[in-house]
């Protein structure tokens, strides 16, 4: 159970971590870009909150598979298919938990304006500098909150882990996983340790970043 729970927190944390990196510039762009584009990349990256896990996952798993497009693009830099392995289960959630993350970055970019950068500017502050010490300070809550959500949902992830990793023990099998095939295998003690310890757990994990959250709004004020 030890190594279940250590790796279901090891797949959150690290896909937390990405998604922040990733969702913050991309976030930032759908805030400030007047471009058309912006409404088409709003879809893509809204598109995991209205398709069933399952469907996202099995074209996942596709683009995943050794015959796949992404396999292939990443055949020549000597990187193994992603399919049934801890790393795709990482670009996996990292996709299935995108919106969650970048849609309150980019509320709060957005409830910032455009007021605090073009003061910089007048300031003389290079765009990239005062990206980082006035939007990004800014956006605190938002970034908090998207790491909240993005950590919380991919600890209750099922759809698409199952789809993409599997149930393989030390590399795809985390806790959503494991309670499936404690309840089919009719070990229903075990299930409902795991079961009751990931709803501790993750109310645990929201209440505290809750407090940080309201913490850090009242350090804003």
């Amino acid at each position: 159970m030890g190594d279940i729970l250590a790796l279901t927190v090891k797949l959150a944390t690290v896909s937390t971590c990405m998604l922040l990196v990733l969702g913050t510039p991309l976030a930032w762009w759908l805030a400030q870009s007047r471009h058309w584009v912006k409404e088409v990349a709003s879809a893509v990256v809204a598109l995991p909150l209205v398709l069933p896990p399952t469907v996202l996952g099995f074209y996942l798993l596709v683009a995943m598979s050794p015959e796949g497009p992404v396999s292939r693009a990443l055949a020549p830099l000597g990187i193994a298919p992603l399919a049934f392995t801890f790393p795709g289960l990482v670009a996996g959630s990292v996709v299935y938990s995108l919106p969650f993350v970048v849609n309150p970055i980019r509320n709060a970019f957005e409830a910032a304006g455009r007021r605090p950068m073009e003061a910089a500017a007048t300031l003389r502050a290079a765009p990239l500098d005062a990206f980082f010490a006035v939007a990004l300070p800014l956006a605190g809550p938002g970034l908090l909150t998207g790491a909240i959500l993005g950590f919380a949902h991919t600890i209750g992830e099922f759809g698409v882990v199952l789809m993409i990793g599997g149930s393989i023990p030390g590399e795809t099998k985390v806790l959503s996983i494991a309670i499936l095939d404690y309840v089919e295998t009719l070990q229903w003690g075990t299930a409902h340790r795991l079961s009751a310890l990931m709803l501790g757990f993750s109310f645990c994990v929201i209440l505290t970043m809750t407090v940080l959250e309201k913490r850090l709004l009242r350090g804003l004020r």
